[in-house]
């Protein structure tokens, strides 16, 4: 895996942990349960990158990397 391939993963990652944070937040609003307390907790804790979700990046890396080398064959 080259530095590009690892930009590409840290960036899904720092993404999905924003979108998760974001979906907390609309859920709390939606919910009632929207104090100083909650607001600051969801903007201090992010939701942390699990390594399922480096694992799925790295499988679509690899599967694009064969269609790559597939074409590059076909031709």
């Amino acid at each position: 895996m080259d530095a590009r391939d690892r930009l590409i993963i840290a960036l899904y990652a720092q993404l999905k942990a924003e979108r998760q944070t974001r979906e907390t937040l609309e859920w709390v609003i939606r919910n009632g349960g929207l104090s100083k307390d909650v607001l600051e907790a969801i903007a201090a804790d992010p939701v942390p990158v699990t390594s399922d979700d480096v694992a799925s990046v790295e499988k679509i890396i690899a599967l694009d990397e064969r269609r790559r080398r597939k074409l590059q064959n076909d031709n």
